[in-house]
């Protein structure tokens, strides 16, 4: 898929990809479910699910490297920013051929553009959390997000091919 079709597609997710509510025990049934598609990869790779700043669910599995925390940290300050997925903000910045920095003044340190970092939506309010997950490449980390989001939400959305 070209760069304009992979925005339009992860527009998509995120306009269906929204709660009616969302607490403690959506965010442990979301952690789980990022947890246990980790393990069936074999993948090493660490998940956290937070709201409002408060972190819900963390976990990762064997395999997970220190790295990924940092990863985590940039991934969900990028969609706390943008109320966007991190690789959305990516997608957009590779087609107009721009960084962080250059576009918006963003530190490379604190904020990344890749992908695995998914806005937590409720209808009516808004941005009110994010779920990282890190340790797949960052287009398999995006997929892997919005499959588990969509399995929770029990609706199908379209995917990147």
């Amino acid at each position: 898929m070209s760069v304009i079709e992979d925005i339009a597609v992860i527009e998509e997710q995120e306009k269906a990809l929204r709660f009616a509510a969302f607490d403690a025990d959506t965010a442990w049934q979301l952690g789980g479910i990022l947890r246990s598609k980790l393990l069936e990869r074999g993948a090493g790779g660490t998940v956290e699910i937070e709201l409002a700043g408060q972190v819900l669910f963390a976990g990762s599995t064997v395999g997970a490297t220190p790295g990924q925390a940092d990863w985590i940290r940039r991934k969900r300050n990028t969609v706390r920013r943008f109320a966007r997925s991190s690789y959305a903000i990516g997608r957009a910045l590779e087609r107009d051929g721009e960084t962080l920095h250059a576009r918006h003044g963003l530190e490379l340190k604190d904020y990344a553009a890749h992908g695995g970092g998914f806005p937590i939506f409720v209808v009516g309010v808004g941005c009110i959390g994010s779920v990282i997950v890190s340790g797949l490449p960052q287009r398999d980390d995006h997929a892997l997000v919005v499959s588990a989001l969509a399995q929770v939400l029990g609706i199908t959305v379209a995917q990147l091919e």
